[in-house]
């Protein structure tokens, strides 16, 4: 390929959630569907992922997790407030609900993200090369001084900051996620100071609200993307010469089968679906791969882009 005008990370999540999801990861990392994964380390299929990163040589990063399934912090799986009667987690608007009303200890969630990291580097030998949140809790008020301290303290230079371009003139998304994803890029953007204060970086452009599950096609990609290749343009037309780094934010698998997976509570509706297996579809048809080529994208894991990655938020 030409000198890339973009370098594209690739990130599919949840890797580690059940066996058919880490299969379909390996496909579409095999592929070229995908250039890196976030591992949720508490997930039921968690030691398979290491080792098939391992194998593979798939970059590999900690989808810290605190709205999912069981804590890894032994501690805090009983008389912890960011578990319920049950022990599990408060889930994705429960944990949510909980820190609205100031009922989670933050004291309690560093020392669940130490024991994440922690457990990551027992399962693949290295600290993570990036660090994002299962359903985006790492960006919420509270969490993000304690998760950008964590990162800052094991010397983790990579995150994810959710604020995709494009998101409030989406034609296709219902309007309760419309709302759920709203209040994601309000938090995001508040988390930003927080993050430079503590020098940790993202890259320039954030994709995968508007594009996931059975919302994601050529076209739709193509949209999405059409913001970074904007951007590219007006740095090409200057004196300026760099390229364009973003982030593409997936979800590709196979579907779960019931009772098998999950993190602690058995998979969810979502994961049992076809929404997976069609992104890995969508992810690995010929003629996106096709674009990205054209369009000098060149697919990347975080710790390729060096010193390229900065913020123009």
């Amino acid at each position: 390929m030409p000198q890339p005008r973009i370098m594209l990370v690739v990130t599919g999540d949840d890797f580690g959630y059940c066996p058919k999801r880490n299969q379909g990861i390996v496909d579409c990392f095999k592929a070229g569907g995908i250039s890196s994964v976030s591992m949720l380390v508490n997930a039921s299929a968690a030691k398979d992922a290491a080792d098939l990163a391992k194998r593979h040589s798939i970059p590999i990063g900690l989808h810290a997790n605190l709205s999912e399934g069981v804590p890894v912090c032994q501690s805090l799986r009983q008389a912890s407030t960011l578990v319920n009667e049950r022990g599990f987690f408060h889930g994705k608007m429960g944990f949510r609900q909980a820190l609205g009303r100031h009922q989670l200890s933050m004291e309690q969630v560093e020392l669940e993200l130490r024991d994440q990291i922690r457990l990551f580097r027992e399962l693949t030998g290295h600290l993570p090369h990036h660090m994002d949140g299962h359903q985006h809790v790492h960006i919420l008020q509270g969490v993000r001084e304690v998760f950008a301290q964590v990162l800052s303290d094991y010397r983790i230079p990579y995150t994810r900051v959710p604020v995709e371009l494009g998101l409030h003139t989406c034609q296709w998304l219902p309007a309760h996620l419309k709302r759920f994803y709203a209040q994601v890029e309000k938090d995001a953007l508040d988390s930003i100071p927080v993050f430079r204060r503590y020098g940790i970086r993202w890259p320039e452009v954030y994709l995968g609200l508007t594009t996931g599950g059975q919302n994601m096609s050529i076209s739709n990609l193509q949209r999405a993307l059409s913001h970074v290749f904007s951007m590219s343009s007006c740095i090409a037309s200057s004196s300026e010469e760099r390229v364009v780094t973003a982030e593409l934010m997936v979800h590709p698998g196979y579907p779960s089968l019931p009772q098998n997976g999950g993190c602690g509570e058995g998979p969810d509706e979502f994961s049992q679906s076809d929404d997976r297996q069609h992104e890995l579809s969508v992810l690995t048809d010929l003629s996106l791969l096709a674009m990205y080529r054209q369009e000098r994208v060149q697919l990347c894991a975080f710790k390729d882009l060096g010193e390229n990655i900065m913020s123009s938020l």
